[in-house]
């Protein structure tokens, strides 16, 4: 290829790559490696400002582990929510209060219902229960006892309001519109508008002088960086939990508009904004502001029980906005943050408070994509001309320091409380000058550094190595083949993780994961998704392995054998035994890359996925860690089994024949397999309905080696001699539930 063909070849790379950034910059194409390098920057820049130190304005009331433990299960009934705002105003003389929960059901734990029933049938004619039911009525009326402990408190309610595409159930009562639908014409924010809502009980919104909005729209990687304080609803628009908060504490209406037109290089942008408490608060064209995280604890968190029994230092509470919430494990709304991964939900409303009184609130331009596409389009011109004419090492010079003028405009709206993304025109010099340089070994290697990107999250190393070698040969395009899955999960995980503070549990699940995943890896088979604690693996996708079902049934045999040595390590830092069930199918199935415009993931779905959670589930229910079905016994000439028994699962009307794998044939004990053949031949006998055999052979084997899985046929068989099955009963025992 001649020089000047080069250099063609050349400009024309350059040009496709600027003008697919300029359209990511201007809004027209998402590229989602840029908007990840987008929330990269964010994230660096915001955690390298943020702030620190205390702030004394805001308080957290935290229904936590400890709470629950002093007062009860939540909810909590209404009487203990009415001495808790009357300790907070009374005895700590709170300025706001704003809660991060919803009141949507009457409460009826006092009895009052009941008594009222009473009081009409059958003790309608007993003058002295009628006097006493109407003495203590007002007492034992705990939704009203709590409705007049909010009336006239500076106390902001939460609620919900269901995103368009999520349902249009609505309950409970919405306040009145904060502002009139027009407020911010032309501009719409916050469109489409949400469809639905979760609110509270009427009679405690219209005591209450305030109510917002607590859900978060979290970025497409489940970061929640930004949040609405307006959202359009009916015939106006209604304000964020935090906004309402903070109306309540100065007791001022708030107000809204658009600033504007304001001129920019020829063009007319026009910017929306909040007013609360006299404080104004530019927003996003749709919304939303970027919320001002605070490094560190800024906010102090205080027991519930505490305050409940006056325990709480008066000087953490007065003249506070407090807000309500909770961190116990199962009630807490933990949410990812740029700080953490496990951040209380009801901070953040802290922050966003914080941020309003500080006016570090930070929105996005209405110029800001204009901006972006200028910048590219600039900073992709002078960097081609340098390279081109002076050659990579003047480049490199020019690549410098254009990013450092791109980086200085981006510190310098921060400063302004800007976020004027510029990841785009970075990403632009940056790949500009890679491309210009080493073009050509990229293009020779594209193929393999795709595959890895696109398998080596699903599979071994060693696998996304040996695929890179013939990318060809594999893809991520749907398709239907002969496959084995294996679903594992924790028996009785809830009261597992209710004996461990979140922090712990976490480390539990990283612990018990990594373990289990190196198995599966181990057997060379395909994480599919961790489902909380559960794990859902596949064989014979992308990589061909034509012995799926031997590799998958070793895999479950692994993870069993590998739990005595896990349960040690865990027993010496404290923490419960894990047990788990395994199920195992082989089947067709149909695998690929699949999901929505949003989020897509490698899967593989179809009846005989569905199978194998099924049963994963039922393995407890026969006192077995695994279970495999027919159609993987006869794929695995490897391995021993026993025969189980014969079922309908939930959803099939086809029997299916399930088995305990027992080991590899090769060396297994002799009291298995004598044990498995015994138990055969009473299974055949009950099947048959020859109670007294069954019987027999199933207590010579209890005797022997007691089961669970004994004892249960033991049952069935008394039960069928109290209760005979039909005339054409064929020995299928019926699941109705997963």
């Amino acid at each position: 290829m001649s020089a000047a063909s080069t250099r063609l070849a050349q400009a024309a790379l350059s040009a496709l790559f600027v003008l697919l950034l300029a359209a990511h910059a201007g809004g027209w194409l998402a590229l989602p490696p840029i908007q990840r390098a987008e929330t990269w920057l964010y994230d660096a820049w915001l955690r390298h400002t943020a702030p620190t130190g205390v702030d004394d304005r805001i308080a957290i009331l935290d229904i936590d582990e400890a709470s629950l433990k002093s007062v009860g299960r939540w909810p909590w009934n209404r009487a203990i929510m009415t001495a808790m705002l009357d300790q907070l105003f009374d005895r700590y003389g709170v300025a706001a209060v704003g809660f991060d929960v919803v009141f949507a059901e009457p409460d009826t734990s006092s009895g009052l219902v009941t008594l009222d029933q009473m009081a009409r049938s059958e003790l309608a004619g007993n003058h002295e229960f009628q006097a006493a039911l109407r003495r203590l009525s007002p007492q034992l009326d705990y939704d009203a006892r709590f409705a007049r402990a909010l009336a006239g408190r500076p106390v902001s309610l939460g609620y919900y309001f269901n995103p368009a595409g999520f349902g249009g159930a609505r309950s409970g009562e919405l306040p009145s519109p904060a502002l009139p639908a027009g407020t911010f014409d032309p501009l719409r924010p916050g469109r489409p508008a949400a469809t639905g809502f979760g609110a509270n009980l009427a009679v405690f919104q219209q005591a209450a002088q305030g109510a917002g909005f607590y859900n978060m729209r979290a970025d497409e990687d489940g970061t929640a960086r930004r949040m609405a304080l307006v959202s359009p609803f009916g015939d106006g628009y209604y304000l964020s939990l935090s906004a309402s908060t903070l109306r309540v504490a100065f007791g001022a209406e708030p107000a809204a508009g658009g600033v504007g037109p304001v001129r920019v290089l020829g063009r007319e942008y026009q910017t929306p904004w909040l007013e609360v408490g006299g404080m104004r608060m530019p927003l996003d064209t749709d919304g939303h502001v970027h919320v001002p995280y605070r490094a560190g604890a800024p906010f102090p968190y205080l027991s519930a029980a505490d305050v409940l029994a006056g325990k709480a230092p008066v000087a953490q509470l007065e003249n506070r906005i407090v807000l309500v919430g909770s961190t116990a494990p199962g009630l807490a709304d933990l949410r990812v943050t740029p700080f953490s991964s496990t951040f209380p939900g009801v901070e953040i409303h802290a922050h966003l408070i914080a941020g309003m009184l500080d006016g570090t609130l930070r929105a996005v331009p209405p110029w800001a994509d204009d901006a972006r596409v200028l910048a590219v389009l600039v900073a992709s011109v002078l960097l081609v001309v340098v390279l081109l004419r002076f050659g990579p090492a003047v480049g490199l010079i020019a690549t410098l320091t254009l990013l450092g003028l791109l980086l200085a405009a981006y510190a310098a709206a921060w400063s302004r409380f800007l976020v004027v993304p510029m990841a785009a025109p970075m990403l632009t010099v940056f790949g500009l000058y890679a491309l210009n340089t080493a073009w050509g070994f990229f293009a020779a290697t594209r193929s393999k550094r795709q595959i890895t990107r696109l398998f080596g999250q699903y599979v071994p190393p060693e696998l996304a190595a040996e695929m890179s070698r013939d990318p060809a040969h594999y893809t991520m395009e749907g398709q239907s083949r002969d496959m084995t899955v294996l679903f594992s999960d924790i028996r009785g995980f809830t009261n597992f993780s209710e004996k461990l503070p979140p922090a712990e549990l976490a480390e539990v699940l990283n612990a018990y994961l990594s373990t289990m995943t190196r198995i599966v890896q181990q057997h060379q088979g395909t994480i599919d998704k961790y489902i909380g604690d559960a794990i859902m693996a596949f064989w014979n996708a992308p990589v061909d392995l034509a012995d799926h079902a031997t590799r998958a049934v070793a895999t479950a045999l692994d993870m069993q054998a590998a739990l005595p040595q896990l349960n040690r390590e865990f027993a010496e830092r404290g923490w419960p035994e894990v047990k788990i069930g395994v199920g195992v199918n082989t089947g067709r199935m149909s695998v690929g890359n699949m999901g929505s415009e949003f989020r897509m993931s490698y899967t593989v779905m179809g009846d005989a996925v569905n199978l194998g959670s099924r049963l994963e589930g039922i393995t407890k229910q026969y006192g077995v860690g695994i279970l495999a079905t027919q159609p993987t016994v006869d794929a695995d000439p490897v391995h021993a089994y026993m025969k189980i028994d014969v079922v309908r699962v939930k959803g099939k009307e086809t029997p299916v024949t399930i088995h305990e794998p027992l080991g590899a044939r090769a060396g297994l004990d002799a009291s298995l397999q004598q044990a498995a053949a015994e138990f055969g031949l009473a299974f055949a006998a009950y099947q048959r309905q020859e109670w007294d055999v069954a019987e027999a052979a199933l207590g010579a084997l209890n005797a022997r080696a007691p089961r669970a899985l004994y004892d249960i046929y033991l049952e069935r068989i008394a039960h069928f001699r109290e209760a005979p099955p039909p005339g054409d009963w064929d020995g299928v025992f019926v699941y109705t539930t997963k």
